[in-house]
């Protein structure tokens, strides 16, 4: 690949080894507050400050809830019970553990940038406390589970209030609750009175006391369900609690009621959640949300990211600036936010921030995914792979795609399909692998015909859609797939036109939205939970039967008229589909035959059945005498695939009507996807004709050397007959030729050495069967050729009458364009003898005139016996009209 005008991200930033090399496992980035109390040893990630703390960022909020709190255990004020607000996997659990590291042994913190951030906040270290949690995921409701106290020995407890207990003061906490003060459990939940005597005990030593509660719902959903009369037992012990916490300067309650598994907040478990609410609402201060959108970008640097390659934010404003330049490239608003636009990617990079705007805002409203648990996972699986391939100067869409070469889904992408499909719509899930593998196939399709896509910008505008389009029914905008693929500087014309081939093709974008994708790129983009009318046709296409496919086909090729508009007016006889060669008169008359399907052509390459109509007139055994009075219209071989295509495709759509239509008999009619369904069945059709009238292209006739020919026309908005007669190929006289041309000396070669006298019908009949002649449309042609011959003098014409004797026609005067008496010499009788004619024409009423007057015109004449093989051209002279007896 040539030298770019940018960095790829990671050569900016650098991934953190364990990371890179695979050696993070992904568990990892789900916090465990039980592990940390009970100093487990199995992630030091967590458990140790000096990790823990390396790779945590102090945001804002976070900041402001360990001052109050470690203000509260230092006893400088009175909010006593805090709440973590109802987000999945929204950094609660870090909070917490943030907290115990402060407090548990302040003199044994770290010294690095996060615990100064904190202290900075606090305006002073934070006080020694005692430090009890009630991890509520890890108490089992049958066992219960272990717990540390505070001299390190752990002892297995059922109840939470015992658990509490033990880890403020051990053995004396137990009995301090037990109704007969022995270290043992009670079954019921202590009074007010008793907690607040629990919670003095640390303070008594000197000592705040924080309490910690997570994974509320988890336990107590299971424990109601188990036993209604937990649920009143647990409403009373999380009373006297937060009620206790008041009462004690140096005591502070943070809770995280929600449960991590969503299967929990089921109806039971909202219940429950509703009743906790309202006890906590009574003592507790504002709710908070320790990451929110803001911080995200820097709670996932220092995660996924070297400290030295980020130390310095200043230094990526080059790199920002270089993205920036492609994006307000495409996207006007982009260019005119100028500095701040500058600022919102700096303050991101290397994440493009609309990237994590999308999984702050949408996808965190997904019951499966945790926020800022559920974003570390999915980049931290995205940046160890794309880091070996992406060249994108930002961690974009990009990143969740597949190495180039490889097929399939990335684990990334798998691991959001897997929290998008469990979503349900309307009662139905949906299976997005099988969609987002199609619609990147066809990306891939696009791209590889695309001029200026040189970075998978529509495979990434796949995986954009797909990201915005959650959960079930939200969407994007073009100006949000724009922005999101900008940076790598695509061609914004190549661009948008990889989108509207994406919206024409696609089987899963919503065709609400996409319906006028033929002309202009969509404004809203959609990737639905229901086949799109276009998956719909092509399924159809798939089942359209042959011979229904080749009738709706012969149907369109009879209606397509352009195919024999103005051939008739020409002088011609047409012949539309004939089945059959001897559907095809051989009577020396010039006719035009539009072949079916079957007579397909290639140019030079005449088909069999185009050929036999050519040849033949009734079989083989009778081979036609005028060939050269015949020409064909055969459609192409290409243009006949491609018109069959568009049949099926319209037929298919005809189906797809079909289904709807029963859908609408069952209550479910789409008004606006019929009217899309009509749009699409009006172009289908136009384009079905169009396709048709395309196809017949190759015209079939006889060349000048007697072969079978098949020559190509370029079909244009004229009519086929009007393009063939003015190709010179087709050798077509659709006028009257010069009388000279039919004399001796003419180029036709039309008598034989030492004749005198033609017959009529041999000269205009050599036109229809000698190949050498131009094909002439229509007799007339000819006879107003011999009408001119007389005229000018250049022969003269005898008609025989009856009697024996004959009349002649000639030019009487040689300035005058008259004829006297024009010379058709015709022995009739002899004629009529042989069976040349039929005798009826001999009788002077069959044509009165002939005989008796001397006006009658030539032409009428030659149109009446011309035909009949007894009229013939004279070289001979005559000075005047001649009665001759026979």
């Amino acid at each position: 690949m040539a030298k770019l005008p940018w960095k790829p991200w990671h050569e900016v930033v650098t991934l953190r080894d364990d990371l890179k090399s695979g050696e993070l496992p992904l568990h990892m980035f789900a916090a465990d507050l039980y592990e940390v109390l009970m100093k487990s040893g199995k992630r030091p990630v967590y458990e140790k400050p000096e990790e823990f703390f390396a790779l945590t960022f102090p945001t804002h909020n976070l900041r402001n809830l360990v001052r109050d709190v470690v203000l509260r255990l230092a006893g400088k004020n009175d909010k006593a019970v805090r709440q973590l607000e109802l987000t999945y996997g929204g950094g609660k659990t870090h909070t917490l553990i943030t907290l115990s590291h402060l407090v548990e042994d302040p003199d044994g913190l770290p010294d690095l940038p996060a615990v100064r951030e904190f202290e900075q906040s606090i305006g002073e270290q934070p006080t020694k406390c005692r430090v009890a949690g009630l991890c509520f995921d890890k108490l089992d409701v049958e066992k219960g589970m272990g717990v540390r106290g505070p001299d390190g020995e752990t002892k297995m407890l059922r109840q939470p209030w015992s658990v509490l207990a033990y880890q403020i003061a051990g053995d004396d906490g137990l009995k301090l609750l037990h109704a007969d003060g022995q270290a043992e459990e009670r079954e019921t939940a202590p009074a007010e009175n008793l907690m607040t005597e629990l919670l003095e005990i640390p303070v008594q030593q000197g000592l705040g006391v924080l309490v910690l509660m997570d994974e509320v719902l988890m336990y107590a959903r299971e424990k109601a369900a188990q036993d209604p009369a937990w649920r009143d037992r647990l409403s009373n012990f999380f009373q006297y609690l937060t009620q206790a916490a008041t009462k004690v300067d140096r005591c502070c309650v943070v809770a995280s009621l929600l449960a991590t598994d969503p299967a929990k907040s089921d109806n039971l478990g909202r219940r429950l959640l509703g009743q906790f609410y309202d006890i906590f609402q009574r003592e507790r201060e504002e709710a908070v949300e320790p990451v929110v959108k803001e911080d995200v970008a820097e709670v996932l640097r220092r995660r996924f990211f070297t400290p030295e390659s980020i130390s310095d934010r200043e230094a990526f404003r080059e790199h920002v600036i270089a993205a920036l330049k492609g994006i307000q490239g495409i996207d006007e608003q982009s260019k005119r936010l100028g500095a701040q636009a500058e600022e919102r990617f700096l303050r991101s990079f290397p994440f493009h921030p609309d990237l994590t705007e999308v999984f702050y805002s949408k996808w965190t409203n997904l019951s499966r995914f945790q926020r800022t648990r559920g974003v570390l996972r999915t980049f931290a699986l995205a940046l160890r792979q794309a880091e070996q391939w992406d060249a994108s100067p930002l961690v974009g869409p990009a990143v969740f795609l597949n190495a180039p070469d490889d097929e399939g889904l990335s684990e990334a992408m798998r691991e959001l399909v897997t929290v998008a499909d469990t979503e349900e719509h309307e009662g139905k899930k949906q299976a997005w692998t099988g969609i987002i593998d199609h619609e990147l196939g066809l990306a891939r399709n696009i791209q590889t015909e695309s001029v200026g896509l040189n970075f998978r910008e529509v495979e990434q505008a796949v995986i954009a859609t797909f990201l915005h389009s959650q959960p079930i029914g939200q969407n994007a905008k073009t100006r949000d797939l724009e922005i999101l693929l900008g940076a790598t500087r695509p061609d914004k014309i190549e661009l948008e036109k990889g989108l509207v081939r994406w919206a024409q093709s696609s089987f899963w974008l919503d065709d609400t939205f996409t319906q006028e994708a033929d002309e202009h790129v969509p404004e809203t983009w959609r990737l639905g939970n229901r086949p799109n009318l276009t998956q719909m046709h092509a399924v159809a296409a798939r089942n359209v039967p042959d011979d229904l496919a080749g009738a709706r086909l012969v149907d369109v090729i009879g209606q397509t008229k352009s195919l024999t508009s103005g051939a008739s007016a020409s002088g011609v006889r047409v012949h539309t589909l004939p089945s059959k060669p001897s559907d095809v008169k051989d009577d020396g008359a010039f006719h035009y035959a539009v072949l079916g399907p079957n007579a397909a052509s290639e140019s030079g390459k005449p088909s069999p059945e185009a050929r036999s109509f050519l040849d033949e007139t009734t079989g083989p055994e009778k081979p036609r005498v005028y060939r050269n009075a015949v020409l064909l219209l055969t459609p192409s071989k290409d243009g006949l695939e491609l018109a069959d295509r568009r049949v099926r495709e319209f037929l298919a759509w005809e189906q797809v009507r079909s289904k709807l239509k029963e859908q609408e008999k069952e209550g479910q009619l789409d008004v606006a996807r019929m009217q899309t369904l009509t749009i699409h069945m009006n172009k289908a059709k136009g384009k079905m004709s169009e396709a048709a009238r395309q196809a017949y292209c190759i015209v079939v006739t006889v060349s000048e050397n007697n072969d079978n020919q098949a020559f190509k026309i370029t079909v244009t908005d004229e009519p086929h007959f009007a393009i063939i007669k003015a190709d010179k190929r087709a050798r077509i006289q659709d006028t009257a030729i010069e009388a000279e041309a039919l004399l001796p000396e003419g180029p036709y070669d039309l008598w034989r050495e030492g004749e005198t006298a033609r017959r009529v019908k041999d000269l205009s009949g050599a036109f229809a069967q000698m190949p050498h002649l131009p094909k002439m449309l229509k007799t007339e042609a000819i006879l107003d050729t011999l009408v001119a011959g007389c005229v000018q003098g250049s022969f003269v014409l005898k008609l025989t009458r009856p009697d024996g004797s004959f009349r002649t026609w000639w030019r009487s005067q040689p300035d005058e364009n008259a004829l006297a008496d024009p010379a058709l010499e015709l022995v009739l009788s002899e004629a009529a003898e042989l069976g040349e004619i039929d005798p009826g024409l001999l009788e002077k009423d069959a044509l009165p005139s002939l005989w008796d007057d001397d006006e009658i015109e030539v032409k009428t004449v030659l149109e009446y016996f011309g035909g009949n093989n007894i009229v013939q051209v004279d070289r001979g002279s005559y000075e005047e009209p001649q009665r001759v007896p026979k």
